[in-house]
């Protein structure tokens, strides 16, 4: 199997793991174990690490949610790469993702009567979680743009790991504030890793196709 072939069967099972856990989720059967991970959650990490949990989730709230992802995808267009800056924007589109599923599923939030929960501005429903969601179409396509454009080894590594920390934090945010349960957490991560793995797949055979029509015209230029 190609690697092209290995991102969209990846895709594929990420997506049916989301669509599974809906499943789940529409017929209340996760609702015990939420309960029991987010009070379990919030005992090991206490109020005391509120701050740690409260910047991995600042990027995700208005107005930054709003203005981050058009600067990272500007950022690209100014350095040259349009193309890489046209499938980070496309990548934004796990917020639109999120915002849809909402609409349809309507599952309420947590409650103060069953766990703690920090006040912040929240918008909509429980399922999926929008953080979590955004951030891995978004964040997690970026992971992937800078293996292939940023050349300084160390540099790369580095971007990508911040950017993989705040992947990891911002789900395990979501429930130790209380603001979603573990299952919206969860299904947020597999739609979100199902959408990138596409666009990626998407995104190689694009440059591929460029490579070989770039190869194609220096063949030409360079006939006798």
């Amino acid at each position: 199997m190609t690697r092209p072939d290995r991102r969209v069967a990846a895709g594929a099972l990420a997506l049916g793991g989301f669509v599974a856990v809906a499943g789940l989720v529409a017929r209340r059967r996760t609702d015990a174990l939420d309960l029991a991970t987010t009070r379990y959650v919030q005992r090991v990490w206490p109020e005391r690490l509120d701050g740690v949990m409260a910047v991995a989730s600042w990027p995700g709230f208005p107005p930054q949610s709003r203005v981050l992802p058009p600067a990272i995808t500007c950022a690209w267009w100014m350095s040259g790469r349009r193309r890489a800056a046209a499938f980070q924007g496309m990548a934004w589109g796990g917020a639109f993702l999120s915002t849809v599923t909402k609409f349809f599923v309507r599952r309420p939030r947590p409650s103060p009567a069953e766990v703690r929960v920090v006040a912040a501005r929240l918008d909509g429903t429980s399922f999926p979680s929008g953080h979590v969601l955004a951030y891995t179409a978004f964040y997690g396509f970026l992971v992937r743009l800078l293996g292939i454009h940023v050349r300084p080894v160390r540099l790369r590594r580095l971007l990508q790991a911040a950017l993989l920390t705040l992947l990891g934090l911002v789900g395990l945010s979501r429930v130790q504030r209380g603001h979603h349960w573990a299952s919206d957490v969860l299904a947020s991560y597999l739609l979100g890793v199902a959408y990138v793995a596409w666009l990626a797949c998407l995104y190689d055979r694009f440059r591929e196709s460029h490579r070989e029509a770039e190869a194609r015209r220096t063949a030409v230029l360079n006939r006798p």
